[in-house]
This record gives C-alpha cells, sequence and structure tokens, in this order.
C-alpha cells in the first residue's frame, strides 16, 4: 500500500476553510478536500475552556506531500495554533486510491515545489 494520508485542520469560517482548501488542491498537495460544518469545539487554551464554531478540512493526499502541505495550511492560517493532525489511509477502494494518487504530484515535484 502506498502512504497515502489524511490531514485535518479547523477554521473559524468557511471562507478560511475554502481558501487553503483551494491552495491545497490547486498545487496538487491534495486531491480532494471535504469542509464539514459547522461543528463545535470545546478545548482549553491559555488556562480556560472555550467553546467554538469551527468549519473542518479533510485533506486527502500522499506522505510525502505533508512537509508542503503543512506550510501551505500555516502560511494561510490566521489561528495562532492551528490543528493539523495526520493520520495515515490505510486501505481503501483501488478505484478511488487510483483516483487519489493521479490528483498529486508526485515526491520528486516536491523537491522542486520551493524553488
Amino acid at each position: 500500500m502506498e502512504g497515502f494520508i489524511q490531514v485535518t485542520t479547523t477554521t473559524e469560517t468557511k471562507a478560511d476553510a475554502e481558501r487553503i482548501a483551494l491552495a491545497l488542491v490547486e498545487a496538487r498537495l491534495a486531491a480532494c478536500v471535504q469542509i464539514v460544518g459547522p461543528i463545535e469545539s470545546i478545548y482549553r487554551w491559555k488556562g480556560k475552556i472555550e467553546t467554538a464554531g469551527e468549519w473542518l478540512c479533510l485533506i486527502k493526499s500522499r506522505e510525502e506531500n505533508y512537509g508542503a502541505i503543512e506550510q501551505t495550511i500555516l502560511s494561510l492560517h490566521p489561528y495562532e495554533t492551528p490543528e493539523i493532525v495526520v493520520a495515515a489511509i490505510i486501505g481503501g477502494s483501488r478505484a478511488y486510491l487510483d483516483w487519489l494518487r493521479g490528483q498529486l504530484v508526485t515526491p520528486c515535484d516536491i523537491k522542486s515545489f520551493g524553488s
């Protein structure tokens, strides 16, 4: 199995989620970004329990793209400390994974991404 991943991040607004999703798909760092929301998040921040409405981005890619995905999210995200979590995709339908592979830059393209 190839090293496919799903990266998740949350944003305060749908517009922020759409901006991040579009940048990742346009750069072929993500094959697909699903935007889910609004969702409610409850968390501790700077010693206080907070509640916030957010939008969840589910980013499908390959493992080799993670560094560039993280940098893209950090460059566009308004949060001081955005959630950026990665999970391995350990399986899936052959047709979907073939499609996913075809939508992404190759590992050698990533090396020249920042050039």
